[in-house]
């Protein structure tokens, strides 16, 4: 592969996982759906979609943000009626999120609107070039993240 076709792929994939495209993202899947519901809400509620009953470190491991900020935020999700906690039966000192019946629901209306925003941002290209996008961000994916070089005697 090119280096420029590395440079342009490293900048996409910064810009995407930006804070302004992400956040931007979050703004218009929450917006006007629930006073709880702002663009921070959104990964906790997205991260609770994808694990199903997790602790609050565990969700924050997989949604990139810190224990405390998730549980902070899960509180107030809690408060709302969106999401649910009860005692871990594996560790009495953590508790488990979960999303409630409101909660899955709101998370369908968020998925309902990406896939809009989705085809809305795709409809100008070819369906060739949306179909090679979706089977190549696909097989990014699945290859798993990126991890650390190996290096030997360092720590």
């Amino acid at each position: 592969m090119s280096t420029d076709d590395i440079t342009t792929i490293a900048d996409a994939l910064g810009s995407v996982l930006g804070r302004d495209f992400r956040g931007g993202l979050y703004e218009y899947l929450t917006a006007d759906l629930h006073d709880a519901v702002d663009a921070g809400a959104y990964p906790v509620l997205s991260g609770l979609d994808r694990a199903g009953a997790v602790s609050a470190a565990g969700l924050g491991h997989l949604v990139g943000l810190d224990r405390s900020v998730v549980s902070r935020r899960a509180s107030r999700l809690t408060a709302a009626g969106l999401v649910s906690s009860a005692p871990d039966p594996d560790d009495a000192r953590a508790s488990l999120l979960t999303l409630s019946p409101a909660g899955v629901r709101l998370v369908g209306v968020m998925r309902a609107r990406l896939a809009d925003a989705l085809e809305q941002r795709l409809e100008a290209w070819p369906a060739a070039d949306r179909r090679d996008f979706a089977r190549l961000l696909k097989c990014f994916a699945l290859a798993g993240p990126l991890q650390p070089p190996h290096r030997s005697g360092r720590r």
